[in-house]
């Protein structure tokens, strides 16, 4: 039997993201749906790099592609609940970064559920594999936390 790691914590995260929950994120079971926790991810990981202009979805020359994605599930979470989500890199490589995502609900110090993507970069043209621009490799350091991964 594989030893499964304790929840992280807030400190374990470089930066936070504010989310709100809505009505229809609950399940029939009366809590978040586990689709919901993987939007967040998403929109924590895209809002982070949208909001510093790193990132143009619509027309910028280089997208990161979803390669590999995983969630660790602790606790709880749903509607009213605010989730604040701490983000943090734990591999920066030439093309390909791994995202680390913690979902605190409330003030909670401890994550409620902790999920990864995997993006590698790309040319937006041509979809290939494109090195890390310099803005975005520079930027993506300030997340990096030893231990992480």
């Amino acid at each position: 039997m594989t030893h499964r790691p304790p929840p992280g914590r807030r400190a374990d995260y470089a930066a936070f993201v504010a989310h709100t929950t809505r009505w229809n994120d609950n399940d029939v079971y009366g809590h978040l749906n586990n689709v919901v926790h993987y939007a967040l991810f998403d929109s924590t990981v895209n809002g982070w790099l949208i909001d510093r202009g790193l990132l143009d979805p619509v027309g910028g020359a280089q997208i990161g592609l979803v390669a590999e994605t995983g969630c660790r599930y602790h606790g709880e979470m749903g509607y009213p609940d605010r989730i604040s989500a701490g983000l943090r890199v734990a591999r920066l490589g030439s093309s390909s970064v791994r995202y680390e995502v913690g979902l605190f609900r409330n003030d909670d110090d401890t994550a409620a559920a902790e999920g990864f993507f995997v993006h590698v970069y790309v040319d937006a043209a041509t979809r290939r594999p494109a090195p890390l621009s310099p803005a975005l490799r520079a930027a993506l350091e300030t997340l990096v936390r030893p231990g992480a991964g």
